[in-house]
């Protein structure tokens, strides 16, 4: 097997581009081998703790010892957010083992934080990080949202005090970690008017308040992720001082489409950690007792398929990160369309491992039994239909701009966007914006097949890659063309035809992501430098398209199989990092 990254190797401070951050090493050997039913992190422990709806406090506690709260603060504030492709990457051994943990432990404070990191002022940004540093939490209280469930069900009012500030009323019926925590950051209505000025951000503690009534209500047990805690909490005639406004008055949804965006590329990015490990359970099920390792035939399809998607959700993944760090003001479009692909990606790689696993995806000890419970917890884990919803409506009323003034038009994004592991300028998301209609990858299409078309005669695989780009471009063409005719009315965003339409340019913009990072690996030593992995992912996103495929060199997927199968063996992860990971 050849090497997977360049420098893709566990490394401390200094470690060339591409290396494993040594937190995120230190934490995977921290967690021990997940499949050891002993290890008091592993999978029986976590499988245990969510059948009795319990948190998992021990591995809570080692978590909180190594300082990962820490990750959720910006570097100039003391703590070790530097940029998020990091913090992914850093967060990658938690959720391969525990959507929950992952959750419930804290990558939720930096989603309440982020409009605080955002907008706030100096004082409010210092004493979030202090509470943080010292191992608090944060609960992020959201306003009500159409399509929504049971954690965007209702919503906050605040109405101004007679005194100044404001007077807080309102309930939720299901907060993460509200019973957990005194500092709160709610997304209030302001404004009885509907319209984008309606809500604001106002941040709430550290420590009770100092009148009225907060009232924490039972405990709400919901069908996944079992082990974090959900609770309702309202507030009664809660004051709070005009400092308490993070930005300014009527800014909440303006706010939320701005900071949303680290959470839209950050879920995707660690959740397919644990998808990775279901098909590490599926080859160790599909390998099991027979000579050589090899597994039937009739499983080939599927393992390399689904490693195929997940090399695909992880470049679009990396490349929403990255793109939050080099072009922070253009990454809107491309934050949106990253959440709202590869949650039914990687549902579909969940309905495709079960028939590899077959029986044992019932089971529920330490080998096969986090199938089950990743199937649970990814619709709450951020991933249902209430946040496709949301990404579908920052997308469609762009399609028409997009498709008059930007698609073969726009200039392509700089190389060092999708390069995995790659050096970043600092985060900084004071700096992200909401507007505009920047796509940054499909200029990256249209050039990759320009490209690609030149090597056509390097061999087969190059060959059926420039043929799967150009079908690419051809239904990026189809999609100008009926973009270009869509109604621009408020609205329309849900109008079927124009749902259809951003269901297929999404796709088209996994396809561009791809491309870029089988293009940005170039004359590397490495798996991701050889089209194998390319020709097989476009291929299945291709077909989803309904899009005609060429037939495919059958080395395609023997590659592919090939490699999956010696990361489970020699223990790296299945993504574009490769690094080493226990058990």
């Amino acid at each position: 097997m050849t090497a997977v990254l360049a420098g893709a190797t566990g490394a401390g401070p200094g470690a060339p581009p591409g290396a494993e951050p040594a937190r995120a090493a230190a934490l995977e050997a921290a967690l021990g081998d997940p499949f050891e039913a002993a290890n008091p992190h592993g999978y029986q422990a976590l499988l245990r703790a969510d059948e009795d709806r319990a948190v998992a406090e021990v591995t809570e506690a080692l978590l909180a010892d190594a300082g990962l709260a820490a990750e959720f603060v910006p570097h100039d504030l003391g703590g070790g957010l530097t940029d998020l492709e990091r913090l992914a990457r850093v967060l990658r051994p938690v959720f391969r083992r525990d959507l929950a943990l992952g959750y419930g432990f804290g990558i939720t404070s930096l989603f309440a934080a982020s409009s605080v990191w955002t907008a706030g002022d100096d004082a409010q940004r210092r004493t979030l990080a202090r509470g943080l540093l010292a191992g608090g939490r944060v609960s992020i209280v959201h306003r009500e949202v159409a399509h929504a469930n049971a954690i965007l069900r209702n919503e906050l009012r605040a109405t101004p005090a007679p005194g100044g500030g404001f007077l807080l009323n309102g309930r939720k019926d299901a907060v993460i970690n509200a019973d957990r925590t005194d500092t709160f950051v709610a997304y209030a209505r302001t404004s009885a008017q509907a319209g984008p000025d309606s809500h604001s951000v106002l941040l709430l503690g550290p420590g009770p308040a100092a009148a009225g009534t907060v009232r924490r209500g039972a405990r709400v047990e919901t069908p996944g992720m079992r082990g974090a805690r959900f609770t309702g909490i309202e507030f009664d005639a809660v004051p709070l001082g005009a400092d308490a406004l993070v930005g300014r008055l009527g800014e909440g949804v303006s706010l939320a489409l701005r900071s949303f965006q680290i959470s839209h590329c950050l879920i995707p990015g660690t959740v397919l950690a644990a998808v990775g490990s279901v098909l590490r359970q599926a080859a160790r099920a599909a390998t099991e007792g027979r000579a050589g390792g090899r597994p039937a035939r009739r499983w080939h399809r599927t393992l390399a398929g689904v490693f195929a998607d997940l090399l695909a959700c992880d470049a679009m993944a990396v490349t929403g990160l990255r793109a939050l760090s080099l072009l922070p003001q253009q990454a809107y479009l491309l934050a949106a369309a990253v959440k709202y692909t590869m949650p039914d990606l990687l549902r579909e790689d969940l309905e495709e491992l079960s028939t590899v696993l077959g029986a044992r995806g019932y089971d529920r000890g330490p080998l096969y039994g986090s199938f089950q419970k990743l199937a649970r917890d990814l619709p709450v884990a951020g991933l249902g239909h209430s946040g496709t919803a949301v990404c579908q409506a920052v997308l469609v009323p762009q399609l028409p701009a997009l498709a008059r003034t930007t698609w073969f038009r726009g200039a392509e994004p700089p190389p060092e966007l999708f390069l995995p592991g790659g050096p970043l300028p600092p985060f900084d998301p004071r700096r992200l914006a909401h507007a505009g209609t920047d796509d940054l990858l499909t200029a990256t299409l249209v050039g990759a097949a320009e490209r690609l078309a030149q090597r056509r005669s390097a061999g087969p695989l190059h060959a059926a890659l420039a043929a799967l780009t150009d079908t690419f471009v051809a239904e990026l063409r189809t999609l100008r063309t009926r973009c270009a005719a869509l109604p621009t009315a408020p609205g329309t965003t849900f109008d079927p035809v124009a749902c259809a339409l951003v269901d297929r340019y999404a796709l088209v913009m996994a396809a561009a992501a791809c491309a870029g990072v089988y293009e940005g690996q170039a004359g590397a030593d490495s798996f991701l430098a050889d089209p194998a992995w390319a020709v097989l992912a476009l291929s299945r996103i291709a077909r989803r398209l309904g899009a005609p495929v060429p037939e495919l060199p059958a080395e395609a997927q023997g590659a592919v199989l090939d490699e999956v199968l010696g990361r489970c063996r020699e223990g790296l992860s299945l993504d574009l990092y490769g690094t080493p990971v226990a058990g």
